[in-house]
This record gives structure tokens, sequence and C-alpha cells, in this order.
């Protein structure tokens, strides 16, 4: 068997619509990474882990309703793509010190080598891109994750003021 990654049809489903599908939904992304033998490291891949749960959670919390997921490898980025209903914008910015949520993106737009989003019908497609040899490493990786750890603390912390 070979070690070289091979290029597979986009594996697509519908996610289900309660936040205790996304960790099973997390695993089944970076099952097919490895199967498809994307030249990941064990980083790259807590970080596709990481943009995957952020995404779906999103989906679920502001949807209450299945979305459909869309995972691919394009030879050089794998490519997660979730859809839902909602008219809800993504916006890493509109999170305010205040707010107790919302930060989510910031992580996203701070590990994922690209994102954004776009229409689809009655609502949107966001997506996120990695690319094997340009993870997020070092003293840039350090401050995502220590950002977005400070901010699960001060949001736990407002919930229980």
């Amino acid at each position: 068997m070979s070690d070289t990654a091979s290029f597979p049809v986009p594996y697509e489903w519908a996610g289900e619509p309660d936040a205790a599908a996304v960790p099973t939904a997390r695993r089944l992304i970076i099952e097919l990474v490895r199967f498809w033998k994307v030249p990941m490291s064990d980083d790259a891949l807590r970080d596709v882990e990481l943009c995957a749960s952020e995404l779906l959670a999103n989906a679920v919390e502001h949807t209450k309703a299945r979305c459909h997921v869309t995972v691919r490898w394009t030879g050089q980025r794998l490519r997660v793509e979730v859809a839902d209903t909602s008219l809800h914008l993504p916006d890493p910015d509109t999170a305010q010190d205040t707010t107790t949520g919302g930060r989510g993106l910031l992580l996203v737009a701070g590990l994922a080598h690209a994102w954004g989003w776009e229409p689809a019908g009655a609502g949107k497609v966001v997506w996120f891109e990695c690319a094997a040899d340009q993870m997020v490493t070092g003293d840039r990786r350090l401050t995502v994750l220590v950002g977005a750890a400070h901010a699960k603390v001060t949001e736990r912390l407002s919930r229980s003021a």
C-alpha cells in the first residue's frame, strides 16, 4: 500500500441537530483524513478537529436543524464545509468582551489556512481549509490557543457570576 494521499470524491452527510452529534462528526472528519492518507501532522489534525467543532456547533446552535457537511481533499488542501439554514452571518469581529460566546470563529480564523462563507439557498455554507504544509505553528499557534482558552474561561466566569 502506498503512503501517498489518494484523491477521493468529497464525502457528504447530514449532521444531526444536536450538540451531542458534534464530537462524532469531528471524529468522522479525522477518520476520513487518515483513510485518505492526507499528509497532516497530529497538530494539524487537532487544528482541523477544533475548526470543525466550531463550525458544527455554530450550525447546531443557530438552526436547531440538520446541517449538511462536506469534506474534500484537493491534493493541496483539506476543505470542510458546513451548510445550514441560518441567516445569521458568521463574523468573528462581532464578539464583544461582554458576550459569552461568538469567539469560535476567531479560533477558526487563526488556525485554518483560509475560511469564509457563501450564501446557499435559504442559508449559507461556512467553510475552512487547512494545508498540510502551512499549518499554524510556534508562537502564532500558541497565541491562538491561549486566546481561545481565555475566552472560554471568561465565558464560564461570566455565566457563574
